[in-house]
């Protein structure tokens, strides 16, 4: 497996190729985007780290170049600021696979607290793309089989069984509740974009990122998508219609006063690994709302966050969706509730808005299809 780490810094591209050598990495390196770009297609590597800030060509404009000229799985290196916020959201939607921050700007002392996460993030993005290609040749395979049977006279319709869904999801559902880790800002921008004005649930979101980022990624959202969007920094009223984006390095829990609801801003809890925590936010869901009126959506994302609490959400009679592989950036979290057999649905990103809208609406909910999940 082969890196190339992108920094002006000398000292950051030391720091980062004798941590990715200890992890077993073939490492080169670039001083800026021309050089990086100069070797691209020479040394194909399997992944790039690209920082943000650099001169003659920064980041942006050299992550858009290596996606027209060879895209590669790009881990992003930012800073904590609401300017490097911008800049990494902004990467993101231009198809890099995920980011880290420096935790002491620019050129940072303190790399060794992050050092074994980047390892774990170039490590999950080497796997993306190993995995982008057998879905490729899967796809391939499945193509040829459907000509073939065309042309014997028959067509093959697949459907998923690995349980009986149910006919529709009940009435009166109240709260969609989503978790997502790596290379969420995409899909969740296109789920959001997709959800008809019509929609009338409140959205949830647990999306793992800095408490620096997540108001900018809610302004940016804002921006894009046609409902309200908040962070949730302290106690709000649950509202319809509103997309509720959980505080980064904080939890989000839910009370109940009579008939309101209540969304809030908790301090991290330590039993949990990641923060925004999925599984938090839904068993504190489940200790406020009917199960049979929540949906538990899990997204693309590293580790297992959420994969317990929505199996068991599934459990006690809630409608639960997992991304499927052939869309997912990383397939962790979906796969570790499918191992679970925790999602009623597996479904591909661009298929989710239309399953909530129709279901909610009454109409009763798609067949699963048939997503692969190995």
């Amino acid at each position: 497996m082969k890196v190339l780490v992108v920094d002006d810094s000398a000292l950051m591209r030391r720091l980062i190729k004798t941590a990715l050598q200890a992890d077993g990495f073939e490492v080169l390196t670039a001083r800026d985007g021309e050089d990086a770009l100069a070797q691209l297609c020479i040394h194909e590597p399997d992944c790039i780290t690209l920082d943000i800030n650099m001169p003659k060509m920064d980041g942006l404009e050299c992550l858009s170049r290596i996606m027209t000229q060879r895209p590669t799985p790009v881990v992003m290196v930012s800073s904590l600021t609401a300017k490097g916020a911008m800049s990494t959201l902004e990467a993101l939607a231009m198809g890099a696979t995920d980011f880290i921050c420096k935790p002491g700007g620019t050129v940072s002392l303190n790399m060794n607290e992050i050092l074994p996460k980047l390892c774990a993030k170039v490590r999950a993005a080497v796997g993306s793309k190993q995995r982008d290609r057998s879905s490729t040749m899967k796809r391939a395979e499945g193509q040829t089989s459907r000509q073939a049977d065309a042309k014997a006279g028959h067509v093959s319709h697949r459907r998923a069984s690995a349980r009986p869904g149910k006919a529709s999801i009940a009435s009166g559902c109240e709260v969609v509740l989503v978790g997502v880790s790596t290379g969420g800002p995409r899909v969740i921008e296109l789920l959001l974009k997709d959800l008809p004005t019509d929609f009338q649930l409140p959205v949830v979101i647990c999306q793992h990122m800095p408490s620096s980022f997540t108001s900018v990624f809610t302004n940016r959202l804002n921006g894009l998508c046609q409902f309200p969007v908040v962070e949730v920094t302290s106690q709000r009223q649950l509202e319809p219609s509103t997309v509720f984006i959980g505080r980064g390095d904080a939890d989000i829990v839910f009370t109940k006063r009579g008939t309101r609801t209540f969304v809030s801003s908790a301090p991290s809890d330590a039993r949990y690994n990641w923060h925004p925590s999925v599984d938090r936010m839904v068993y504190s869901a489940l200790d406020v709302f009917d199960p049979h009126k929540i949906i538990g959506v899990q997204l693309t994302g590293m580790g297992d966050d959420g994969a317990a609490a929505f199996a068991e959400l599934q459990q006690r009679g809630g409608e639960t969706i997992a991304e499927s592989s052939e869309t997912a950036t990383i397939f962790g979290m979906p796969k570790a509730l499918i191992e679970l057999d925790g999602a009623n649905h597996i479904l591909r990103d661009t298929e989710i808005a239309g399953f909530l809208a129709s279901a909610v609406q009454g109409r009763g909910t798609p067949r699963r299809t048939a997503a692969s999940h190995a």
